[in-house]
This record gives structure tokens, C-alpha cells and sequence, in this order.
């Protein structure tokens, strides 16, 4: 086995269980416990892992960063990068779901540049303001329970209203995915449960992934990957991650 496969795999050890020691990789991969001591330093200086006694842990991070308004002006360009991958499927007269993401409001800026002749449902109130300008993107918002929060609304009037919509595309936010786990999460428990509401609806639904979002995770799984058509990503994300997500049959642009 090459260096690189060998630290491929503990990665993905490390990912899925939680934590690794070093005498147990030393005896499953078959080389010293310094080669392996060496390894981890490796992944450590990539921020892939954090070494600990005897071994290593992971180091994926909640940072209860709920609220859109802390998020908004953050990571403009990759959110840039999503929304122009995005907009490839997009097609004239399609109806798409906007979820609740600051990628989607690039978006929705892109469909107002475009000048694109589509339909969006959005329960998001950025995307809303976006698209009130003057275009060709026919506008229809979901009403409900506002969540200042989350920008937008969620919770059982969303959903009653969602359950009666059929959508072509879906634009997905999230705060974090294990591809280890096979999770997708969000902060708040009434956001999933409207995400989940639009999953359902929706002919296909693509999940907009910053390449940071494969070590972060939030409160409440609201997906599986294989709930995707694809995933749309800023930056092609390390080795062990992509490895993994070629498992679940999924497109990733």
C-alpha cells in the first residue's frame, strides 16, 4: 500500500469511528507504530484530524452558527461557485425549489442576470427580496411560521403548503455532512423538517456543499446523501471524502 492510500484509510477509520490508536493501525496496516506516528502528524497539519494520546480523534465542529444574518456575507465566492454549477440544470420553465441557503440567493441573483424564464418557490425571505426586481422569474413564496433566525419560514404551515407543490429541481442548503455517516444536517429541528418536506416534492434535489461543510455537522440529520440527485461543491474535497461519496451513486458536480 502507498504512503498516501495508507493515510486515505486511516482518515476514513478516523472519520467513521470517531478516534483511531496507533497500535491498532500499526497491527491492521502492518508497518510501525513511529510510520503511523508520522502519518497522523501528516493528516493533523491538513486539519484532518487532531492527534491525542496513543492516537488520534476527529475533528468535526458544530459551530451553532444558526443564524443566516452571521452567515450572509461570509464565503461570498465559493457561494459563487455553487450557484453557477447550480444554474447548469437549470433549464427554461423549469419550477425549482429555493431552499433556505446564502448559496441560493447567488442564486437566485444569476436567474435575475440571465434573465431566465423559470418559476421558483423559495421560503426564503433574501431570496424573495432578490427576486423582486424587475425579470422573467415567475415568484410564488411560502408563508408560515417566520424564523428570524433562519431567514425564512419553516415549521407545519410550510410544510401543509409545500406537501401541495410538485418542483422539478431543488437547491438544498446545509450546515454540515458526514459522508461517513451518511448524514445531512441542520441547526434547527423545524428547518429539517421542512427540508424534508421539500426533498419530497421534488422531482430532483441537488445539496449545495461548501468543501469546509465535510467537517462540520449541526443539531438535527435531516437527509441522506442518497436523498440527493447530486452534490454541488465548491472545491473537489480530500480523497477519503470522495472515495466515500462514490458510494452512494450520487452525481458530484
Amino acid at each position: 500500500m502507498f504512503v498516501q492510500e495508507r493515510q486515505d484509510a486511516i482518515l476514513s477509520i478516523v472519520n467513521e469511528n470517531g478516534k483511531v490508536l496507533v497500535k491498532d493501525l500499526s497491527q491492521q496496516f502492518d508497518v510501525t507504530e513511529d510510520c503511523i506516528r508520522k502519518d497522523l502528524a501528516v493528516l493533523e497539519k491538513k486539519s484532518l484530524l487532531k492527534r491525542a494520546y496513543g492516537g488520534a480523534v476527529s475533528i468535526r465542529i458544530n459551530s451553532h452558527q444558526g443564524d443566516v444574518a452571521q452567515r450572509r456575507n461570509e464565503y461570498i465566492q465559493e457561494k459563487r461557485v455553487l450557484a453557477h454549477k447550480a444554474l447548469t440544470l437549470i433549464k427554461e420553465r423549469d419550477t425549482i425549489f429555493l431552499d433556505i441557503s446564502t448559496a441560493n440567493v447567488e442564486l437566485a441573483k444569476l436567474l435575475i442576470e440571465q434573465n431566465m424564464n423559470v418559476t421558483v418557490v423559495t421560503n426564503m425571505v433574501d431570496v424573495i427580496i432578490a427576486l423582486s426586481a424587475p425579470c422573467n422569474v415567475s415568484l410564488f413564496f411560502i408563508g408560515g411560521s417566520f424564523n428570524r433566525g433562519r431567514d425564512g419560514f419553516i415549521g407545519s404551515s410550510s410544510i401543509g403548503q409545500i406537501s401541495q407543490l410538485r418542483c422539478d429541481l431543488a437547491f438544498m442548503g446545509t450546515v454540515g455532512v458526514d459522508s461517513f455517516n451518511d448524514s445531512v444536517y441542520t441547526y434547527v429541528p423545524d428547518d429539517g423538517l421542512t427540508k424534508k418536506a421539500i426533498l419530497r416534492v421534488s422531482r430532483q434535489a441537488y445539496l449545495l456543499v461548501e468543501k469546509r461543510k465535510f467537517n462540520m455537522e449541526g443539531n438535527f440529520k435531516y437527509a441522506e446523501l442518497e436523498d440527493f440527485q447530486g452534490l454541488i461543491i465548491d472545491d473537489t474535497p480530500d480523497a477519503a471524502i470522495l472515495e466515500k461519496l462514490k458510494h452512494y451513486e450520487i452525481e458530484v458536480l
